[in-house]
């Protein structure tokens, strides 16, 4: 299998870690932090300026047009500089109405090809991790039986099973629909022109857009620093025109996934590049620690954490954008090892810095807390094993 990039991809990723080098660089990354600013404007408009917004969205509405892998070489060059922009929620709510949307509500992302939106998801809830199944059966494939309509997705709507649908629910109340839940850990929440809600309508779980100022906001903490919200929807009324077409739980929940490995893959891979030269000039009993074998071995594993995770991440995404049945089994796979071999590889990073890695005001203690904070995310690695025995049961 070949997991190179093609042409595109590769002068996407070029732009990308092009601008990220030259605008997230370490001291305006301390600046930002020092602001209190909920997100970096300057450079989210550079940033849209660039193309890089836009490249994943429809080209009616100024977007490029590119897909899944295309989404995971953007944020895959977001983790790795640690950028503080909110493109993590925005380009996987955007994946997601431009694949389900009406004209109408695709429309909505004009804007954030131009930088001057922001949108959000809101893919947990308490006590629950992000649901890489998307509450697909056991040993069933998605759920695309019907024609596809265009610009609603497939036909016939992700099949709840019980114990992975959201537990917020959505009752149809004449022309609208009325939510009622809790979601937690939502990015960006208060700064977003929208938010998409997946909540369960009977019989499957529809995504609602809506707006943050129809919610009850609460602030919780995060280890990036970034606005992190909980969201009550209690009684909350939208119009029948919120909602997404069929499938558009899938969508999200696997670009979610994909968007959050991606991330980790990118932070571990410049957490590796930064140990490796830690080791090489930094000295003990007179020799450079990249001479111990026992520092080499620990490298060594950094390595293959990272590698085992990158082939997972690119095969899952071109999975995804080839719409493959077993897209949500691969990004899974991605999934457990963001979880836990590659939070490993992190701890082995710090350990080979010494006290230098337990200094928050050292580059490494960012890439750490990114990749924590989008495990946490993900549910853990339980969850991801939960998630990979009910897809291959």
């Amino acid at each position: 299998m070949d997991f190179d990039l093609d042409e595109s991809a590769r002068e996407l990723q070029d732009l990308a870690a092009g601008l990220l080098g030259r605008e997230a660089t370490t001291e305006r990354l301390e600046a930002h932090e020092r602001s209190g600013a909920p997100y970096d404007a300057a450079l989210w408009g550079a940033m849209a300026q660039a193309g890089l917004l836009g490249a994943c969205l429809p080209e009616e509405v100024g977007g490029a047009g590119l897909g899944a892998v295309e989404l995971a070489v953007i944020l895959r060059q977001v983790g790795a500089h640690v950028a503080p922009v909110p493109a993590y929620g925005s380009l996987v709510a955007a994946a997601t109405v431009a694949a389900h949307g009406t004209e109408e509500q695709r429309g909505r992302l004009a804007d954030l090809a131009a930088g001057g939106s922001v949108l959000s998801v809101a893919v947990r809830e308490p006590g629950s991790g992000l649901a890489t199944a998307a509450g697909r059966e056991p040993g069933t494939s998605p759920a695309t039986t019907g024609p596809r309509e265009p610009g609603r997705g497939p036909a016939t709507a992700t099949p709840h099973r019980p114990g992975t649908g959201p537990a917020t629910t959505a009752r149809r109340d004449g022309d609208a629909y009325v939510l009622d839940g809790v979601k937690t850990f939502v990015p960006y929440a208060e700064q977003a022109d929208v938010i998409l809600v997946p909540a369960w309508l009977g019989e499957e779980t529809g995504v609602f857009l809506v707006e943050p100022g129809a919610v009850a906001l609460a602030p919780q903490p995060s280890a990036t620093g970034e606005p992190l919200w909980r969201i009550g929807l209690q009684g909350v009324r939208v119009g029948a025109d919120a909602l997404l077409g069929g499938g558009a739980h899938r969508t999200l929940t696997e670009h979610a996934t994909a968007g959050a490995v991606a991330i980790v893959s990118g932070a571990l891979d410049r957490a590796l590049a930064l140990t490796t030269e830690h080791v090489k000039t930094r000295e003990q009993f007179e020799r450079p620690l990249a001479e111990f074998q026992a520092v080499t071995m620990q490298i060594g594993d950094v390595y293959i954490a990272k590698r085992a995770l990158d082939v997972a991440v690119w095969a899952g995404v071109w999975r995804l954008a080839e719409g493959l049945d077993d897209a949500a089994e691969v990004l899974a796979v991605a999934a457990y090892n963001a979880c836990d071999p590659a939070l490993r590889a992190f701890y082995t990073c710090q350990h080979l810095h010494g006290g230098l890695g337990l200094d928050v005001t050292y580059p490494l203690h960012r890439y750490f807390a990114w990749a924590k904070h989008h495990a946490e995310l993900l549910g853990g690695a339980e969850a991801q094993l939960d998630a990979i025995g009910a897809l291959v049961a």
